[in-house]
């Protein structure tokens, strides 16, 4: 299982320059992505499924553009289960992300922290720096601080504290600071205190959402058969009529939840898709600025989501 980075002696920097770069500028089971002035994105997301539910979507979008997007698991999902837990599920929901990073046409990484326990300590806040600088982003994506879920709370935290300290030279030393500072954005969510969600801009999926159904159709833990609050009734293993339809059953849900983002947000569609354009969009994806880190403007936004020629 990918692990999360650390900080490498002098004498291992030295030893484990490849033909592709210095180790720093290396992401452990990730394909680095080629200086071709295409758009980098890095998502993170809590849990395997959580990258994919919020910003699958763009994300399938961007890749279609050529651009480089890169979805990371903070926590690597072991408890995330009514039956499995441990190192076998662990295992589980890293075969399942990893097929939908196929499906979407995306790379992605699972770090190597316990599922629920997820803090955010210095140590964790290097982890988020090194990515964020070996990738090279112009635009990160996580959750809001104000979610329900601790380790949601604390991956957008992380994100927050690193959305300066990826300029700093002498903060992870043994990864160049980055000269520019990216844009940094948060996924929609419904939670009203202490402030809703504004969203900055919304995106129309509707070219990619099958794939995007499908992919997290491939995550069965976690939606099939209800992850940690789900039970054996819900996908038994002896009734494949029962178990399609629940896949039905699970792919309706998630239809209705991106229907749901294009109907509440439908007059900040009608400013980013011109004439009757917005009406005709059916499922939707939805994204806030964060006050950390660079300041798009509208222009600046459209730079980072070309899909509204």
């Amino acid at each position: 299982m990918t692990t999360h980075a650390r900080c490498f002696p002098l004498l291992v920097l030295v030893a484990l320059l490849s033909a592709t770069g210095p180790v720093w500028s290396q992401i452990p089971g990730v394909e680095m992505p080629p200086e071709d002035g295409k758009l980098r994105i890095i998502a993170f997301g809590a849990h395997p499924d959580d990258c994919e539910i919020q910003a699958g979507g763009s994300g399938a979008l961007w890749a279609r553009r050529g651009h480089h997007v890169l979805f990371v698991s903070v926590t690597n999902g072991d408890i995330g289960h009514w039956r499995e837990a441990g190192g076998p599920l662990a295992l589980r929901r890293k075969a399942e992300v990893d097929q939908a990073h196929e499906i979407l046409g995306i790379q992605g990484v699972v770090l190597d922290i316990h599922d629920g326990e997820l803090e955010p300590t210095l140590e964790h806040r290097r982890t988020f720096v090194r990515l964020i600088r070996q990738w090279n982003a112009d635009l990160v994506l996580g959750h809001r601080p104000n979610d329900y879920h601790p380790d949601h709370r604390y991956t957008g935290v992380l994100m927050q504290d690193a959305a300066y300290m990826v300029t700093v030279p002498f903060f992870c030393p043994d990864v160049p600071a980055m000269k520019k500072n990216p844009v940094f954005m948060y996924y929609a969510d419904r939670f009203q205190k202490p402030s809703p969600f504004e969203p900055s801009i919304v995106v129309a999926i509707d070219p990619v959402v099958e794939p995007k159904l499908d992919a997290l159709g491939v995550m069965i833990s976690q939606f099939a058969e209800g992850g940690a609050n789900g039970g054996p009734d819900l996908y038994p293993e002896s009734n494949p009529a029962a178990r399609q339809a629940r896949q039905t059953q699970v792919r309706e849900s998630f239809a209705r939840r991106f229907q749901s983002i294009a109907s509440r947000y439908s007059e900040q569609l009608g400013a980013w898709y011109p004439g009757d354009a917005a009406a005709k969009v059916k499922h939707a994806e939805a994204f806030e600025v964060c006050e950390y880190g660079n300041q798009p403007d509208r222009a600046g936004l459209k730079r980072l989501f070309p899909f509204f020629d």
